[in-house]
């Protein structure tokens, strides 16, 4: 879920409510998780869906491989941009708008990916079903409610952004790279009975307060601009770079006049927020990188075929995923610094592998690695951040988390492309 996907994500607690979150077990009266599931992960595999077949794409609309690699940071974008504007509009306005809007972005967006034969507006189509997917994201967060839960829901991330390279070759081929860019779609399935379940099972999820507050649109829009530069940075490092200092200098200040706002200052200054964010961060730049560039690096050190590459991918992506799911499953026994240790090993480990393996099966290892880091990170990592808010402020933290964790389904293609898929 460039954003890859969505992702690819990334990708988190929430209470029962999107204003309050807390880490209880599961109550009979939360949403069916499999609901929330369905909700928020169709979006990973459409984020990761370009990565095998972004070559054919670039034919396709005529451009080189690097330029078609835009869709994929658009994705990665919009994603990166909207969670915490729409965990915003969670907060103040309550789920049922944003399911309407998430739906219409969603929708919305996938029409124009498939009728578009230009580059720009099949851009704005992404963007628009990035948006769509990251409001299913924030209001799937939202309604999770223990990390056992967020760890079902995290873990179908990296399922479904493992199944993705190969679901869109496969659709790419039969029918059409569009369609392996709308699956996403699969998500609207899910709307009709998460707002009737949440609408009769949850308390109103906007604290009277946020109601009346009024909204911070500067901080909002210099969020924006921040995030927007961090994205166009491994694209136009110096422009970028500027721009990023100037955007982060502003909100800065900004901040500090109003400590309540969009960025709120004690999340800002709280170093588990911080740690567990940037953490988050640095792991998902990681398995995005090893996303995309794994199957090239298969094919060049070790002569697998694309198909080859394909279907280990997907079993490494699996099997981490799974992994993944039972260390949030143990984390309660674990305990915070031993879960973060797993997790930056781990990590550690996948990324030398890929710089040095050159063995097919160890490469799949490092692609298993990344997943398993990166999931982990969505699910456990989240959890802490929110842990260090507030409860009106957790469906903040967490939007600001996702930002970290979506920025990383931006750096990642584009550090791929440079490296290693440039001469495609």
């Amino acid at each position: 879920m460039t954003t890859t996907a969505t992702t690819r994500a990334a990708a988190t607690t929430a209470a029962t409510t999107a204003g309050t979150a807390t880490a209880a077990p599961a109550t009979p009266g939360l949403v069916p998780v499999l609901w929330l599931a369905l909700l928020a992960t169709p979006v990973a595999a459409a984020a990761n869906a370009p990565v095998l077949i972004l070559p054919d794409m670039a034919a396709s609309l005529g451009v080189r491989t690097e330029t078609a690699a835009w869709l994929v940071a658009a994705f990665a974008w919009a994603m990166a941009v909207s969670v915490p504007l729409l965990s915003g509009l969670l907060r103040r306005r309550g789920l049922t708008p944003v399911l309407r809007l998430s739906g219409a972005l969603l929708l919305g967006g996938t029409l124009l990916v498939a009728a578009s034969p230009w580059l720009p507006v099949t851009l704005l189509g992404r963007a628009a079903q990035a948006a769509g997917g990251a409001g299913l994201v924030a209001a799937a967060m939202s309604l999770a409610g223990s990390a056992r839960r967020m760890g079902v829901i995290s873990a179908g991330f990296g399922m479904l952004g493992a199944a993705g390279p190969l679901l869109g070759a496969q659709l790419s081929h039969t029918v059409s790279w569009r369609l392996s860019l709308s699956v996403s779609l699969v998500s609207l399935l899910a709307l009709p009975a998460v707002g009737r379940h949440a609408a009769t099972t949850t308390p109103p999820t906007t604290p009277p307060t946020a109601r009346r507050d009024r909204f911070d649109a500067r901080g909002a829009a210099l969020l924006t601009v921040l995030a927007t530069a961090l994205v166009l940075l491994p694209h136009a490092p110096a422009a970028a770079l500027g721009s990023a200092a100037v955007a982060a200098a502003l909100l800065a200040l900004h901040v500090r006049r109003r400590p309540d706002g969009f960025v709120p200052a004690p999340l800002v200054r709280s170093p588990l927020f911080l740690g567990s964010a940037l953490l988050a961060l640095a792991l998902s730049t990681s398995y995005f990188t090893l996303l995309f560039a794994v199957p090239r690096l298969l094919a060049d050190r070790a002569g697998w075929d694309l198909a080859a590459a394909g279907a280990g991918q997907l079993v490494a992506l699996l099997t981490g995923s799974a992994l993944s799911w039972l260390l949030a499953a143990a984390s309660a026994r674990l305990g915070r610094t031993a879960v973060r240790t797993v997790l930056v090993t781990i990590g550690t480990l996948a990324a030398l592998l890929a710089v040095f393996a050159s063995w097919g099966p160890l490469l799949l290892v490092a692609t298993l690695g990344g997943v398993f880091g990166a999931t982990g990170a969505n699910a456990l990592l989240s959890m802490q951040a929110a842990s260090s808010a507030p409860d009106p402020q957790r469906p903040t933290a967490i939007g600001l988390f996702t930002l970290c964790y979506q920025l990383g389904g931006a750096f990642g293609p584009a550090i791929a492309t440079a490296l290693v898929l440039g001469g495609a």
